[in-house]
């Protein structure tokens, strides 16, 4: 038995509805991954697939421009839960015209330095 869930966020950024909303709708920009279809219209069917942690496939259901997007996942596989970083990458492209949807992926990839002390004598082993 497959049991319903709903899924909602809020965040307030000062861009218009229209320029949230057309950012929204352009998840190419905001979700890491394959996206094949379009996400721009109601009755867009449109899948998701990133690795082979995260596929789900999903229906736009209501679209009510400046307004409001809704999106039903017709089908949907997860393997993982404690990754939540979605939600910050639709902000930053909000509100900075640009998101992160490979976040994880580029910081896992930047070269870390790291500054070795020198050993004082009280230090050193004798």
């Amino acid at each position: 038995m497959v049991k319903s869930q709903n899924y909602s966020t809020k965040f307030i950024v000062d861009e218009t509805p229209e320029e949230a909303f057309a950012a929204i709708n352009n998840v190419r920009d905001w979700w890491s991954g394959n996206i094949e279809g379009s996400t721009s219209k109601l009755g867009d069917e449109w899948t998701y697939r990133y690795k082979d942690i995260h596929y789900s496939k999903q229906k736009i259901t209501e679209f009510i421009p400046g307004k409001k997007v809704v999106w039903l996942v017709l089908d949907s596989y997860l393997n993982f839960i404690e990754d939540k970083t979605e939600n910050s990458s639709l902000r930053n492209l909000i509100t900075k015209g640009k998101g992160q949807p490979n976040r994880k992926e580029q910081v896992a990839t930047k070269k870390k330095t790291v500054k070795a002390k020198p050993i004082g004598k009280k230090n050193r082993k004798k």
